[in-house]
């Protein structure tokens, strides 16, 4: 573990620690879940990104030709 030092506005760190004290958390947990769904979020974004220039149209088109021409089950219709 290490240790960061921020400034923040006011508001914010007041309404961060009503929102800690309200989930039963300290600041320090506060922050760093904080932080964590940040990174995660990034993260997940860059792994898409690369996850799409891998893909290829055409292997798309190759199997979705494999799925059969047939009216959708009930319940699972276009409504739009």
């Amino acid at each position: 573990m290490s240790t960061l030092t921020i400034s923040v506005p006011d508001s914010i760190r007041r309404r961060a620690e009503a929102l800690a004290q309200n989930d039963g958390i300290s600041m320090d947990q506060f922050v760093a879940l904080a932080m964590a769904e940040k990174v995660a979020v990034l993260d997940a974004g860059t792994y898409l990104s690369e996850r799409a220039a891998r893909g290829s149209r055409e292997k798309f088109d190759r199997i979705l030709a494999r799925v059969p021409d047939v009216p959708p089950q009930p319940g699972d219709e276009r409504t739009d």
